[in-house]
């Protein structure tokens, strides 16, 4: 397996796991004991998760000569 390969499925999988988190804060913030704290972490995950996207877009743009295998 490349390192192309492994930087695809670690981002897929970080990207997965920080919009999870900020589905799940968000989620949290909405119930009547939600606070402040719950709707800020859920912007910095989506934020996380955005990063992540075009840090994988750069990093594929980078190794585009590169095969997957």
């Amino acid at each position: 397996m490349s390192l192309k390969a492994v930087h695809l499925v670690f981002v897929t999988a970080l990207t997965a796991l920080a919009l999870g988190c900020g589905i799940w804060f968000l989620k949290l913030y909405q119930t009547p004991s939600g606070n402040r704290t719950d709707l800020v972490l859920s912007c910095v995950s989506f934020a996380a998760s955005a990063v992540v996207v075009v840090y994988g877009r750069h990093f594929l743009k980078k190794l585009k000569e590169i095969s997957y295998l």
